[in-house]
């Protein structure tokens, strides 16, 4: 596994930023199911969320830590205490970059989890070559769209519109500049 540069990571030994590890795989399902269930239940379908595999999200996790779809694709975690309470995939390199998800389990919220998760994101993207980072969001979260806008991020004009067997999700497109040094423009 390639080393991964954080310049900016900080935290004490019980808060902190990592790349995911295998053992991780059936927290970061956790946190992502948990997560869901509470802040995405009006969004996605009930059978969705219902009809949970936890055991089938722990092995796609586990399959994204070990056998990424490529060297740019990668799993964050942020670790409190010893556990898992948030993480985020990425995918960088020259260029553009996206961010498929980021998510602190609610619980853990407001501690600052998700601003080092994203920092640690924007390092690692930069170090990289990327110079725009790019995230999509569900339209009606406004807890998402306020936390990016906070850290200098904004809607580039594009929507998709995904199936998700119920109603229709809409997404909006969030982006960044990134610097040579990492820091936002």
């Amino acid at each position: 596994m390639t080393s991964i540069p954080f310049p900016r990571l900080t935290g004490s030994a019980d808060v902190s930023v990592r790349p995911a590890r295998p053992e991780d795989a059936a927290a970061i399902a956790r946190v992502q199911g948990i997560t869901w269930r509470t802040a995405y239940r009006s969004l996605l379908p009930p059978e969705v969320l219902d009809g949970w595999d936890e055991a089938a999200v722990t092995e796609t996790w586990r399959s994204a830590v070990t056998t990424p779809p490529s060297a740019h694709h990668r799993v964050l975690v942020a670790v409190e205490q010893g556990a898992v309470v948030g993480f985020a995939a990425v995918a960088t390199g020259t260029g553009t970059g996206e961010i498929s998800t980021l998510l602190v389990e609610p619980r853990w919220g407001r501690r600052g989890h998700g601003s080092r998760l994203l920092a640690a994101v924007t390092d690692l993207a930069s170090a990289e070559g990327t110079d725009r980072l790019e995230v999509w969001l569900a339209e009606s979260d406004q807890a998402s769209a306020s936390f990016y806008e906070s850290a200098g991020w904004a809607p580039d004009g594009w929507a998709r519109t995904l199936d998700t067997g119920a109603a229709p999700l809409r997404e909006l497109r969030w982006h960044v500049a990134l610097d040579p040094e990492g820091v936002d423009r």
